[in-house]
Parts: C-alpha cells; sequence; structure tokens
C-alpha cells in the first residue's frame, strides 16, 4: 500500500484510478483500508479544489418548492400576501427574519441556505421629467394613464 499526498490533478487522476481498481475489495482486508484511506484523501482534494457554492436563498426555495410540489400559492402561509411573495420570488424584496424562521421550520429549508447575501432584482422606478411631476398628482387614471405612456416611451 502506497498512499501519498494529493497534490495535483495527475496525483487526483492517479488516486481515482486506484479507487477503481479497489472498489470491490473485500470486507476487512488491506485493500478495503487502503480505498477508505484515498477516498479520504480525495475528498479533502476535492473540497479544496472543487468547491461547490450554496445557492442562493431564493433559488433554495424554489428547489424545495419544486421537490415537494408546491405552488407560489402554498407558500402565502410562510411569506405572506401574494404580492409580497411575488416580490420575494422575483428577488426584488428580501427574506425578512420571520419570513427565514417560517421557511426554514415550515419547508425544513436550513436557515444557514436561507440567511446569505444575494443580488436582489432592481426595482423598476419612472423618472418622471419636470413637466411630468405635476401631473402626477391627478386621478388615479390620470396617473395610470402617464405611467402607462412613460413606460412605453
Amino acid at each position: 500500500m502506497s498512499i501519498k499526498p494529493i497534490r495535483t490533478k495527475k496525483d487526483y487522476k492517479e488516486a481515482m484510478l486506484r479507487v477503481d481498481t479497489l472498489w470491490d475489495a473485500k470486507e476487512n482486508s488491506n485493500e478495503e483500508d487502503e480505498l477508505d484511506v484515498i477516498t479520504t484523501l480525495i475528498e479533502a482534494y476535492e473540497e479544496k479544489n472543487f468547491p461547490i457554492s450554496k445557492p442562493n436563498p431564493i433559488d433554495a426555495i424554489k428547489f424545495r418548492m419544486d421537490q415537494l410540489g408546491l405552488t407560489d400559492k402554498d407558500l402565502t402561509a410562510f411569506i405572506g400576501a401574494r404580492s409580497k411573495l411575488s416580490e420575494v420570488l422575483s428577488k426584488r424584496r428580501g427574506l425578512s427574519l420571520p419570513m427565514i424562521r417560517k421557511l426554514s421550520h415550515g419547508l425544513k429549508i436550513p436557515a444557514e441556505s436561507l440567511i446569505q447575501e444575494y443580488k436582489r432584482s432592481p426595482i423598476k422606478s419612472i423618472y418622471l421629467n419636470s413637466s411630468e411631476r405635476g401631473r402626477v398628482t391627478g386621478t388615479a387614471k390620470t396617473n395610470k394613464r402617464l405611467l402607462t405612456h412613460k413606460l412605453k416611451a
């Protein structure tokens, strides 16, 4: 049994080939012991050289929804009103601590996955020029027409 640290890609490939040859080792044999040691070295090398980043919280929620066959409507118990839910899932609103607690407990998503920072989508802003600012204070129908026109422009 010739075991050495895995420091390079070449060492890694050699170790993987050795695992292939030892895979069917008999229980309580020297080959099984060697397999255990080599796989431990491989795991350490892979963790160092091929780190797997954690998903952002919204991706974790969507993945769990998919696993459980849930719809957006099912999440209102954890996040709140559908408008708030829509903002959270589109990354326009961040998760609050109560939301994180409810999601973690209810959907069994690790809290450390939900509290991570993630890039939020900017909220679309409509900038009106000086001549339009005064007109926005009119009726809701007028404001809607003005803003719709501004979005099309």
